[in-house]
């Protein structure tokens, strides 16, 4: 059990776990959770972390398959400019390793945008806080669970 997964009990959300072997020498997390649970990469969504011009982290949760505009998570939160925030400082606020960071569980919970085409979607997966496992739930769930807003903050 992870964090991100405790959360999701706590809080009686309806969620479907899902393990696959992860390989160490995939190039994208994302994608190969896609792969290998046969999932559109639309519907895989990976968390990343950047750090705004006021030194704050912020979390973005987009497909996969998308590239993070800075430009417009900066707008999201009301800032100028945003960075992709150093791996030592994701993993000290989030207690999660890179490529099983979860938005769920984190040590410190931090500002959450959540791309908008998450919606398009009945369930979406996000990582459940290790590498090779996903958790699958409602948009709306996750949105709830992290005090996260909708976006658009892909280019």
């Amino acid at each position: 059990m992870t964090p991100g997964i405790n959360v999701a009990k706590k809080n009686k959300i309806a969620h479907t776990i899902h393990e696959y072997t992860h390989d160490e020498s995939a190039s994208s997390y994302g994608l190969e959770a896609s792969e290998k649970l046969g999932i559109p990469q639309g519907q895989v969504f990976k968390t990343l972390v950047v750090a705004t011009d006021n030194k704050e982290l912020v979390v973005s949760i987009i497909p996969v398959s998308s590239k993070l505009s800075m430009k417009l998570i900066a707008k999201a939160v009301g800032v100028k400019k945003a960075v992709m925030a150093d791996k030592s400082d994701v993993e000290r606020s989030t207690g999660y390793v890179l490529g099983g960071v979860s938005p769920l569980g984190q040590k410190k919970r931090l500002k959450t945008i959540i791309h908008s085409a998450a919606l398009d979607y009945e369930t979406i997966f996000v990582s459940a806080g290790r590498r090779g496992l996903e958790i699958e739930l409602c948009p709306n769930d996750l949105a709830k669970l992290t005090s996260g807003k909708f976006a658009e903050i892909c280019q």
